[in-house]
């Protein structure tokens, strides 16, 4: 029911998506997963993570990861509890030696830079900013140490290729320099060379469907040794944050401590639904026709345009959709949510009268498409 304050407008029943989620994290969970989930109860939830069921599970996280990108040799799938802030520390501690460089573009690109800018045992990051809705590019830089990109801004929908600073060497840089992707928000629907990064972390709890905590690293031979020399040379590392722990644990697919077993079954049941249908051409094929629709319908309806400019910054996991002013954004998320359409809402900061349409692999192309023909029904009532 819509509130006294709100326009009281129903949308046919006829309109509306088969899934009325679109949030941008955490992401919609499938029917099919939330099923898997249960089965799993009376064998897995509740049962010790150092025993064969639970280890399991870990060992199909990391060997689907594996098939899914093609990981060349040496490269290995780390996981560990916190979620992806929690890597930004472990990076901090293990991974920078004495400066990094980060890509600011938004909310949570920039927030690893303050991170690593708070670290007393580092110096002060390098920055390389733009604008909301557009992407910077890393500048080699011979004082840097470790590279900070973000494969998809989720604050603003803009994606990013990844590859390394012209200058700084081919895999694992000739000049010692890692790169490390913020890859949270593009994981299993962005499309990437894993030759072109020496750490691609992130959290299950968008393209994988799955519920947050838990951070997972794809950390090339070049990061792998550099996580070793610094425990060798001694730098202190909370044990919990050490990532030659994280390393010698996901070898034996355990975690350190105790992760969330739900998250990984349902983590599990994305990546193995993801694999069946036809690995990254398969995930990454159903954002980009959702992307398509929600892009092509914004650029040729009269009150939308899409946020970011050059289309191939567009993400096609996160879509940001501008409003005319005549037209509140806000008032027609509020409208679409009492029709149990939920989550469109802008990101709070950006502060931009617009929605933000979340398009993992889970979500249906067609409820996309039936999404923007609620929209063009509510706007055309207000």
């Amino acid at each position: 029911m819509t509130s006294p304050t709100l326009p009281d407008i129903r949308i046919p029943a006829d309109l509306l998506p088969r899934d009325g989620r679109f949030g941008s994290g955490p992401s919609k969970v499938p029917a099919g997963a939330v099923g898997a989930l249960q089965a799993a109860g009376p064998t897995l939830l509740g049962t010790s993570h150092r025993q064969p069921g639970v280890k399991s599970l870990v060992g199909r996280v990391r060997s689907g990861l594996a098939e899914l990108w093609g990981l060349p040799d040496g490269y290995e799938v780390v996981l560990g509890n916190g979620g992806t802030t929690t890597f930004w520390d472990v990076a901090t501690f293990c991974l920078i030696e004495r400066r990094s460089q980060h890509l600011c573009f938004g909310e949570f690109s920039s927030k690893f830079a303050q991170v690593a800018a708070a670290a007393p045992h580092l110096e002060e990051p390098r920055r390389v900013e733009s604008p909301a809705g557009t992407h910077p590019w890393a500048q080699a830089d011979p004082d840097v140490d470790l590279y900070a990109l973000t494969q998809n801004e989720t604050s603003t929908g803009v994606m990013m290729p990844l590859r390394r600073p012209e200058g700084t060497g081919g895999a694992g840089g000739e000049d010692g320099a890692l790169v490390a992707a913020d890859a949270t928000s593009g994981a299993g629907a962005l499309r990437f060379d894993p030759g072109e990064v020496d750490a691609y972390y992130f959290a299950p709890q968008k393209c994988f469907a799955s519920d947050g905590g838990l951070w997972i690293a794809v950390l090339s031979p070049a990061a792998l040794g550099r996580a070793a020399r610094m425990r060798a040379a001694g730098r202190w590392v909370p044990a919990s944050l050490d990532l030659s722990i994280a390393v010698e644990q996901s070898r034996l697919d355990q975690t350190y401590n105790t992760p969330a077993v739900a998250t990984l079954v349902l983590f599990v049941h994305q990546l193995e639904w993801m694999l069946e249908g036809g690995g990254m051409d398969f995930a990454a094929g159903r954002s980009e026709r959702s992307a398509g629709v929600l892009y092509g319908w914004a650029e040729s309806t009269a009150y939308t345009s899409p946020f970011v400019a050059k289309p191939d910054e567009r993400s096609t996991v996160v879509g940001t959709i501008d409003f005319d002013r005549a037209v509140d954004a806000a008032t027609v998320a509020k409208i679409l949510r009492a029709n149990g359409i939920v989550d469109t809402e802008s990101y709070r900061k950006l502060g931009r009268n617009q929605l933000r349409i979340a398009m993992f692999p889970a979500v249906d192309p067609e409820d996309v498409e039936a999404l923007t023909r609620c929209i063009d029904h509510v706007v055309g009532r207000l």
